[in-house]
């Protein structure tokens, strides 16, 4: 199979079974997004061990999940509860550290490697949980309609920056870090990803709560699409920075889980935020 045939095989499955977890939320949205965590954090302490930082993995993958079951045990609640996972995280962490690693083994950078490893995948990704259970959210429709927000939106941007980039790109963005994207591609994409935006406040116009203004869809779509190419960037300098080409190998045609997911790790917050103290100022928490 080519490697087109492989990406359109991966959605024809994917896309069916994201809507039908999305619509589900709860603990079935955790459990489906504990799975992308644990895969995605497995994959960034592989790079980390690349450049020889020893990350504290038997630590770091329960930590990560932590984020995820905090989340589905309140959603309504949002990030408020991070703070106590975090202070244990780190508490944890570094008490195991001294007899793991000890002086000799690079404590700091394993520490550090860890800790970040954990919130970087199940801190961020636990937003999706946020999301689809927002306070005021009118039933499982609306709930998955505020999910896919970010999500068609970095589809979007993605696609736009890639065949804009392709047609009319001349210009490398930032060629150190990902040699094949350029200024063209990405003014590209955030004209894209703020048009359907726009358009996409049509559909949230449907329910009672959560309905941004053409003016803050066209915001809100040019946050994401910034937003998105930075996650993008993101892990690019972290593979670039551990030699590898690809995260990992979860996904055919796709790569690993931090290669299909990485801009959603910026805007699933990004949507939050939006959606919770923008448009949401005055929903009943």
């Amino acid at each position: 199979m080519t490697e087109t045939t492989q990406r359109v095989a991966v959605a024809a499955v994917g896309i069916p079974l994201a809507v039908a977890v999305v619509y589900a939320g709860g603990w079935i949205l955790a459990l489906l997004i504990a799975a992308i965590v644990v895969a995605g954090s497995l994959e960034f302490y592989r790079m980390a061990e690349h450049r020889q930082a020893r990350p504290l993995i038997a630590a770091g993958l329960p930590l990560a999940v932590a984020f995820v079951l905090v989340a589905a045990a309140n959603p309504q609640a949002g990030p408020v509860s991070f703070g106590l996972v975090i202070t244990i995280a780190t508490l944890v962490v570094t008490a195991l550290a001294i007899w793991t690693r000890g002086v000799e083994g690079q404590p700091l950078l394993s520490i550090s490697t860890t800790l970040t490893g954990a919130v970087y995948t199940g801190g961020l990704l636990s937003f999706g949980l946020f999301l689809r259970h927002l306070p005021g959210v009118a039933g499982a429709i609306h709930g998955t309609a505020l999910v896919f927000a970010p999500v068609l939106l970095t589809w979007t941007s993605d696609t736009f920056a890639f065949f804009v980039g392709r047609r009319w790109g001349r210009t490398k963005l930032i060629p150190r870090v990902s040699p094949g994207k350029t200024v063209q591609g990405a003014i590209g994409a955030v004209v894209g990803s703020v048009l359907v935006a726009i358009a996409y406040t049509r559909v949230l116009e449907a329910f009672p709560t959560y309905r941004p203004t053409m003016f803050e869809g066209a915001i809100f779509g040019l946050a994401i699409s910034i937003v998105a190419q930075i996650g993008d960037l993101v892990e690019s300098l972290l593979k670039r920075d551990a030699g590898v080409k690809d995260s990992g190998k979860l996904l055919p045609g796709h790569g690993g889980a931090l290669d299909r997911f990485d801009s959603l790790l910026f805007t699933l917050p990004l949507a939050y935020l939006f959606f919770r103290f923008w448009v949401g100022t005055g929903v009943a928490g």
